[in-house]
């Protein structure tokens, strides 16, 4: 097969194939090359890439007034970005530091329900800001140029003469002389940066810091109270009945790890009771609390049956006995539900005596720490 090729670039103008890579690297040497200005390596290399420019629209004269609106208002977007940028890291990084702290609570209208939306908003503020900021530094500042260009196997000459034209392109960017522009660039750049890199904080942090997974907001003193907020007495349960209760601390009744079953043993029950080993003084009388989240896959745990003592796991009916502790005697659930201490306090009301002594909920990797 033979090959007829005389543009530019590709054969050295030659009528018959030459050597891979050939070409403009025979007709000039590397000193060559490096001995012809910017200026003149971006003409040669458009004219041996087959370019043929069509027409050029300069961008503003240096120093006009034209030029200095626009270096304001592209300035002006980008500075607008950065700050933009650089609030969502104070919003993200400052809840529950300086700022008040995020709690996801259902209808709620103070800086909880704000967080999320003003990061979300901050964020769009932010990119929106370095888009129009981008399309007006290239319709007001730049050169344009109109080409038609054919394509080639590339080659040092290539290389070189590709490196000019970029060093051109910027160049003709005027970014050294508008420091405007470069200053907010840089600041927008550093916000821009920071704020996508900032939520890669929660995936890096350590799990195991405080033990969260360990530890709910049940302590000494705490009172077990109705989901309305009403405390308990021993005495307004029937035998036989049970409960569900909540830490007396704000928004105690949307933890969802501290939700309890405060369980009224009935007498025939109290006889039969045979309670985990070193917890046999964790109850109060014939009250009982145990926690609601099933220990196989954390599923809410209340359906009771009193006749038979057990409380039954609607996912995956996985079953407990309350007579032993909660230990399970059916289904996926390997674990007892873990038993809250209780007493009375001076005003006769039901309280923890400390948080639960073991992790809530289903085992994970590194659980038998706790």
């Amino acid at each position: 097969m033979t090959t007829h090729d005389t543009r530019p670039g590709t054969t050295g103008g030659a009528d018959t194939p030459g050597p891979l890579h050939g070409g403009p690297d025979d007709d000039h040497t590397p000193e060559q090359l490096a001995a012809l200005s910017r200026e003149d390596l971006d003409r040669l290399g458009a004219r041996y890439d087959g370019v043929e420019i069509l027409h050029v629209e300069p961008g503003p004269e240096p120093g006009s007034a034209m030029e200095k609106r626009a270096v304001r208002q592209v300035g002006l977007l980008f500075a607008l970005a950065g700050l933009s940028a650089f609030a969502f890291c104070v919003v993200y990084a400052g809840a529950g530091w300086f700022l008040p702290d995020w709690q996801w609570e259902l209808g709620s209208s103070t800086f909880s329900a704000l967080y999320t939306p003003l990061l979300g908003a901050l964020m769009g503020l932010a990119f929106t800001f370095f888009g129009v900021g981008l399309v007006l530094y290239t319709k007001k500042l730049l050169p344009h140029e109109t080409a038609v260009q054919d394509k080639h196997d590339g080659s040092h000459f290539d290389r070189v003469t590709t490196g000019a034209t970029l060093v051109g392109g910027l160049h003709n960017s005027g970014l050294k002389r508008r420091k405007l522009i470069t200053r907010s660039l840089l600041f927008m750049g550093g916000g821009l940066g920071l704020m996508l890199i900032a939520p890669l904080g929660g995936l890096i942090k350590n799990p195991s810091r405080g033990n969260p997974l360990g530890t709910t907001d049940w302590a000494e003193g705490v009172r077990l109270v109705r989901d309305d907020g009403t405390p308990v007495r021993p005495g307004d349960q029937e035998p036989g009945s049970l409960e569900t209760v909540f830490p007396a601390v704000p928004g105690g009744n949307h933890l969802t790890d501290a939700a309890t079953m405060l369980i009224r043993l009935r007498p025939s029950q109290q006889d039969q009771a045979v309670p985990r080993q070193g917890q046999e003084d964790f109850g109060y009388g014939d009250y009982v609390a145990y926690s609601k989240i099933c220990t196989h896959a954390g599923c809410p745990v209340s359906l009771y049956e009193q006749e038979t003592s057990r409380i039954l796991c609607p996912c995956h009916q996985s079953q407990f006995d309350v007579t032993q502790g909660a230990k399970p005697i059916f289904g996926p659930a390997t674990r007892s539900l873990p038993q809250l201490p209780i007493t009375v306090d001076d005003e006769g009301f039901f309280v923890a005596r400390s948080d639960y002594i073991e992790a809530v909920g289903p085992t994970y990797w590194n659980r038998e720490r706790i």
